[in-house]
């Protein structure tokens, strides 16, 4: 028989198109077609004709534009390192974790440290009593960093830290610790986040702002070139845009074009490109959308070995996009929270077969608190077992040769591409970020996403469709956050009542002349390396805070303009395709606030505020905007507030509640000291609501406490509105 009547043909593509149609909704072919987030087409069937045209589609692993993977043999000769991102209260605790997962196979070292320290303030300063050891580890000197890294080889084990603000005491007092371990700096392996750019677009831990910030970034290259070769200077970081909202193409066209900011501003400061090129290294987030998520990290490094072309980059290292991948906790939910687990592993699959080379896989219970040691451990095995029992190791880029991933590819990289030209015809990202834009379009994104969940289109198991009808309480995992404190405290002044005073605030005054040395000339150079300064300080024990402070009496400290995108989310509500049982409380809630208005001569006020120095402000940007679309007057409280603070905002701006937005474990503390501090000034009639990640077993202290409403991730947000303006018509009576 031969082989032609099975050969792809004109007439074989039409055949096909018949019979799709006849089973197609409506006789429509086009209605199997998926939109994505991004805008980009996905169409039921891709055949060769897709990939006729493609110039990338028959590259090779390990040579440009390295589409196919940075290494020419990828895992066939070693897998991607498994290394678990991780931080808990105190040094102590975190170094017994690493080192327990370090021998149960994991291969590195991750560090998550708590918002006070990425704030750059000491555990005793009075802004962060809530913060102190919650979502990460407390750490304040070097003598906290040596109890960190105890008894873990720094010269063997490579050692990721994530970190912005606060970088320089934070990363001087990694190099310090080494040092009095007996690790030479040129031993020392691993990657300092440094990532300052996207905080000021999403995450919000930063301290200075940008023109110093980006000195910061570019000392950090500097010397670690010199000192450092074995030590990733920068980790230019998607992994929290898309968390905060971002779709695929935003993410990759965001952290590219970050990255490009970032070498020019190494080359500004008269460095070689090819001397530091080589240790840049990148940080995705990978999601639920599974072939757009493999897509993206492939045509990534299409893109970015194209950016590195433009700035005359010779060395193939140089070229080469090389990246750590975390599964999404956004795709995390406390529903139905098993569910996690396969979440979970869906990602992992995704960022393996894009070719990364390190990952962290989420537990399933972080949508609710922080991982206990038995979700920790599925997190880490369900990479062991891609690694160990699958085989999909022996194969470099499977997905090489399909006809869709390989569009799907080349349609990323267009869409990214352009998104990256409209970045520099803004004159680059730091003026993209500064001006806001590059903030709300991520915040429109998520926005829309949110909409499309709560009205049903798009489906979350156990959240919005197949929910159980009742929830099973799992274990979870709970700081004390006193306790953590209290210890910090003692070993703060312990450290000051022994250290060579004299000496350190010399070396921290030669800190602050460096700084506004490049205050005054040139943001770029400046006079000595800010690195070098900070290690000399930290060395005679100076802390994080006070490092941090030295670098503020020159730089300042940013404030953040508070803006909200309108009308994105009552789209998905006001296009007339809507499924799912929210409608009715959308229409409803809308003739609910009118009636409200009439009544009382004004709209509900809310104000939706962030307390403490959690600065993930998704949830409370998307809730905003929600609230406004639904006709709520709606101000939001700016970020870092103390509850004295917010307090004071609610009552000079008249409103009648205040939403807390929560992510970051602070709401046993923050919580109640708004609510007594609304009391203490008079206002005990502004009712208090709380959304965010929130432990069930802390349900009943926070409404003993007062709150009047407590809305957990995948609450739909009309009707959380609707319980917040029944409890506004009750307080008023």
């Amino acid at each position: 028989m031969s082989s032609k009547l099975f050969e792809f043909n004109a007439s074989n593509l039409e055949a096909w198109q018949k019979a799709a149609i006849k089973s197609a909704p409506g006789g429509d072919v086009n209605a199997l077609n998926w939109k994505t987030p991004d805008g980009i087409v996905v169409k039921p069937l891709y055949t060769a004709a897709d990939t006729a045209n493609l110039p990338y589609a028959n590259t090779l692993p390990g040579f440009e534009p390295f589409l196919r993977g940075p290494q020419a043999t990828m895992y066939a000769v070693r897998p991607w390192t498994i290394r678990q991102y991780a931080g808990f209260s105190t040094a102590e605790e975190s170094n017994a974790f690493y080192r327990k997962a370090l021998a149960a196979g994991g291969q590195g070292v991750s560090v998550a440290f708590d918002l006070a320290t990425h704030r750059g303030y000491d555990s005793d300063h009075p802004r962060v009593e809530g913060d102190v050891g919650k979502a990460g580890v407390a750490i304040d000197s070097v003598e906290d960093m040596k109890i960190l890294f105890d008894q873990i080889p720094l010269d063997k084990v490579s050692v990721s830290m994530t970190m912005n603000g606060a970088v320089l005491p934070v990363l001087a007092g990694y190099v310090v610790a080494a040092e009095e371990q007996g690790v030479s700096q040129d031993q020392l392996s691993g990657t300092i986040q440094n990532d300052i750019l996207k905080e000021f677009m999403v995450r919000n831990t930063y301290i200075y702002p940008p023109e110093p910030s980006m000195k910061i970034i570019g000392d950090i290259i500097e010397y670690t070139a010199k000192h450092m070769p074995k030590f990733n200077s920068i980790s230019i970081s998607g992994y929290h845009m898309q968390e905060a909202g971002a779709n695929q193409a935003l993410e990759m066209a965001f952290t590219l074009a970050d990255g490009k900011e970032y070498v020019k501003t190494a080359i500004a400061k008269g460095m070689d490109v090819d001397a530091f090129a080589g240790r840049l290294s990148f940080f995705w987030a990978v999601g639920m959308n599974f072939y757009l998520e493999i897509a993206k990290m492939r045509a990534a490094r299409l893109l970015w070995c194209r950016i590195m072309k433009g700035f005359d980059a010779q060395n193939p290292k140089s070229l080469m996009l090389r990246t750590h991948s975390q599964t999404s906790g956004w795709s995390l939910t406390e529903q139905d929270p098993y569910n996690n687990v396969v979440r979970t592993t869906v990602e992992a699959m995704a960022a393996v077969f894009g070719g990364t080379q390190s990952l962290h896989t989420n537990s399933f219970d972080e949508a609710i608190a922080l991982p206990t040691e038995f979700s920790s451990r599925i997190a880490r095995n369900t990479q062991l077992i891609i690694q160990e029992e699958t085989h999909i190791t022996n194969v470099i880029d499977p997905w090489a040769g399909s006809y869709m991933m390989e569009s799907l590819t080349q349609e990323m990289a267009d869409k990214a591409w352009a998104i990256i030209e409209e970045v520099e015809a803004m004159g680059g990202m730091t003026k993209a970020v500064g001006s806001g834009w590059a903030k709300l379009k991520i915040e429109a994104a998520a926005a829309e996403k949110q909409a499309r969940i709560d009205s049903g289109k798009d489906v979350i198991v156990g959240v919005n469709k197949y929910k159980l009808a009742k929830e099973d309480p799992i274990e979870t995992l709970s700081i004390d956050n006193v306790r953590v404190r209290d210890g910090q405290i003692e070993r703060l002044a312990k450290i000051r009542a022994s250290r060579d005073s004299a000496k350190v605030q010399a070396a921290l005054d030669a800190l602050s002349a460096a700084a506004e040395s490049a205050v005054k000339g040139s943001a770029a150079r400046g006079a000595g390396n800010l690195l070098d300064l900070s290690i000399q300080a930290v060395r005679l024990r100076a802390t994080v805070g006070e490092v941090s402070d030295a670098l503020e009496k020159a730089f300042g400290r940013h404030r953040a303009d508070t803006q909200k995108v309108t009308g994105v989310y009552a789209a998905a509500y006001d296009d007339g395709d809507n499924v799912g049982d929210t409608m009715e409380y959308w229409n409803q809630i809308k003739v609910d606030i009118a009636a409200f208005a009439d009544a009382q001569g004004r709209r509900p006020r809310v104000m939706i505020s962030k307390l403490g120095q959690d600065g993930h402000d998704r949830g409370a940007k998307v809730v905003a905007t929600a609230f406004a679309d639904l006709g709520f007057d709606v101000d939001m409280g700016p970020l870092f507030q103390t509850p004295e603070e917010c307090a004071r905002q609610a009552i000079e701006n008249d409103v009648h509640a205040v939403g807390v937005s929560t992510l970051a474990a602070g709401h046993k503390t923050l919580v109640p000291a708004i609510i007594a501090e609304l009391k203490k000034q008079g206002a005990d009639d502004i009712i208090v609501f709380v959304g965010g990640v929130i432990p069930r077993q802390d349900y009943d202290m926070l409404y003993e406490a007062g709150v009047k409403g407590i809305y957990g991730p995948g609450t739909p947000i009309p009707v959380s509105a609707k319980d917040v303006l029944e409890q506004i018509k009750k307080a008023l009576g």
